[in-house]
Parts: structure tokens; C-alpha cells; sequence
């Protein structure tokens, strides 16, 4: 059972689990997490071995006026799920985010460091996750950052649309991360779970919760210069140059909800549990600039 089956996320997973058996991709006319008292009877009709839940409200900055509908979807029914899940020993799959830190820490965040959200949004995440723990429902929790995806309004694309308008832009460069493509989250989903399937399971892979991001990093202004310089390398006809991409403060571009200035995540743990090397976040923001221009 996958929810938020339109997402940039659960798009992907739409495809990337079909391998694993009979997948019930659900978008929100059929699963809408701000209904949470509608969710028990939808579990039971599909009565299913894996719940996979991709579906969030992620609009940052509306949260913080919306903070109520934002516990309700990303906190009250995750638990939801999640208890679902356990009385059906189901497994649940769930995604949360970088932004359950406050950005303090000077290196990446580990599994183990508490969490202090700074916005509305990350509360509610965190709230999900709780509840998900406190279950006793078999989970596991991907915290990912600076999701894209060659479909949806996301950052990448929003690059490649002023590339192509504008003469100059300003972008953040004091927000630094690790930008993870919807296709690799989905990918590495699917690693997991067919890991676990197998006979005897993966002992590596206990329930908790698991970095799941790109390797290395960049600040929100190096990854807007290396889509130009992609779109460039590509021939494709800009009045825009990499040296046009000017850097800011965040505080020239305040926005309502404060961002961490370091959603850097280590992802040992995943790496180790999996037995793989995450890539490096080119190689999937590269992939979906060279998609957007076939």
C-alpha cells in the first residue's frame, strides 16, 4: 500500500516497487491523509504486507499557518498508519526530513543527535516519527533533504525555468545540504525491502530510523550554478551564466518559516545497513537537467 502516489516521491516508488508484488498506489482521492479516521477501513480493505507512506504536506511555509493540518497529516496519521501496521505485523515504510534539526551542529547530523525542529514543519515531521515509535509497529524512517524530481514544483526546475527567463538571479548560498532526487529515495526503498523479504530478512536493516540522502553536499547557490553550468554544457541558449548566479544571505531573502542553515546528514548508517555508496547529489541533479532537455 503506497500513499501519496502523485508526489515527487511516490511517483517514483510507483515504480520502483513494482518488482517486489501487487503494489496499491494511492493518490489523495483515495487516501487523504487530513482524514485520519478514514485510514483503518482503507488498511483493512487493502490489507496489505508493506504500507509505504509517501504522502506529506510539505508546503514549509504554510505550515506556519497551517500548523494544525500539517500535525494532522504528517503526525496524526502516520500514527495512524503505523498502528495499523502493527496490529496486521505489517511493515511500515515512512520519510521524514532534515529539518526535525535546528541546523546548529557545525557537522552532519547522525541518527543519534535529538532533534530540535525550528519551523512548524519540522514539528509536525517529528511528531510523525514519534508516534510511528511509540506503535511497536516494524518501520522504517528515511530522513531525506532537498527532495527533487523531473516532475512536481521543486528547486532544480525552478532553476532551469529563470535560467531560461531572467539575465541575472539571486539564490542563498549560507543554507548547505545535500539535494536528493525523488529517484534515488525510491531506488534505495526498494533495495530495503526486497533486502528484507528475502529469507531470514536483513539483519542489518532493524527497525529505526535511517539518513537517506545524496552524498556529499552544497549550499542551496552551488547547486543553482551547477544547473546552469549543465544547461550550458548541454548548448542550450541562455543569456545566463554561472557567474550571472549571485549569492545572498538568508537574511536578504527572508522567508516565514526559518530554514537550518546545515541539513548536512551523515549516512554511515544506511551505507553500512545496505551495503552501498550513497552518490554524490550531481549525479541525479545531472540526470534530471540532461531529462528536461531530451
Amino acid at each position: 500500500m503506497l500513499t501519496g502516489a502523485q508526489g515527487q516521491v511516490g511517483w517514483e516508488l510507483a515504480r520502483s516497487l513494482q518488482p517486489l508484488g501487487e503494489v496499491h498506489a494511492l493518490d489523495r482521492r483515495e487516501c487523504d491523509l487530513s482524514q485520519p479516521e478514514s485510514l483503518p477501513a482503507i488498511v483493512a480493505r487493502i490489507a496489505p504486507d508493506v504500507i509505504v507512506n509517501a504522502a506529506a504536506y510539505t508546503a514549509v511555509d504554510d505550515a506556519e499557518d497551517q500548523a494544525a493540518l500539517a500535525d494532522t497529516i504528517n503526525g496524526t496519521s502516520a500514527g495512524i498508519l503505523a498502528e495499523e501496521a502493527s496490529k496486521r505485523d505489517a511493515l511500515l515504510v515512512h520519510y521524514s526530513t532534515d529539518y526535525v534539526f535546528d541546523g546548529g551542529k557545525p557537522d552532519p547530523y547522525t541518527e543519534e543527535d535529538a532533534p530540535d525542529p525550528i519551523n512548524a514543519y519540522g514539528r509536525s515531521k517529528l511528531m510523525g516519527e514519534a508516534l510511528i515509535r511509540a506503535s511497536g509497529a516494524r518501520h522504517l524512517i528515511f530522513r531525506t533533504s532537498w527532495v527533487y524530481a523531473r516532475r512536481r514544483k521543486n528547486f532544480i526546475r525552478t532553476i532551469q525555468r529563470l535560467a531560461g527567463e531572467r539575465s541575472s538571479i539571486n539564490v542563498v548560498m549560507d543554507q548547505v545540504g545535500a539535494p536528493t532526487s525523488a529517484e534515488l529515495i525510491a531506488d534505495v526503498t526498494l533495495l530495503a525491502l526486497y533486502r528484507i523479504s528475502q529469507p531470514g530478512g536483513d539483519t542489518h536493516l532493524q527497525s529505526g530510523i535511517y539518513n537517506l540522502t545524496a552524498g556529499s553536499h552544497a549550499s542551496w547557490h552551488e547547486v543553482a550554478v551547477y544547473v546552469v553550468e549543465e544547461m550550458r554544457r548541454h548548448e542550450c541558449e541562455l543569456s545566463l551564466t554561472p557567474e550571472d548566479v549571485h549569492p545572498i544571505p538568508s537574511s536578504a531573502y527572508p522567508t516565514k518559516a526559518e530554514r537550518p542553515a546545515n541539513s548536512r546528514m551523515s549516512v554511515e548508517k544506511i551505507e553500512h545497513a545496505l551495503g552501498i555508496r550513497m552518490p554524490a547529489w550531481q549525479n541525479g541533479v545531472r540526470h534530471v537537467v540532461r531529462d528536461a532537455m531530451s
